[in-house]
């Protein structure tokens, strides 16, 4: 593996891990697609930094659970500016 892609993942999960980011918000914040944030967290920071990989696996899994709740909210304020 290049090491550019290891900063990155190291760089990306330590973003994640102190905001409690979505995979969202950092793929906007870094500049790349949803897909490469979930490769270098969930596959490429275990062989990286294992320890670092299991918080980030936590913080992942609570964006997770309370995703439908984000989406609610969200379709909730579209109706409420929609009215006025």
């Amino acid at each position: 593996m290049k090491d550019y892609i290891e900063e990155r993942a190291v760089e990306i999960a330590g973003y994640i891990i102190e905001t409690k980011a979505t995979v969202r918000q950092a793929a906007k914040k870094f500049g790349i697609s949803k897909s490469t944030v979930h490769k270098d967290c969930v596959e490429r920071l275990k062989v990286i930094n294992p320890g670092m990989a299991v918080e980030v696996r936590k913080v992942l899994d609570v964006n997770k659970q309370e995703r439908h709740i984000r989406g609610g909210l969200a379709t909730r304020e579209k109706y409420l500016h929609a009215r006025n």
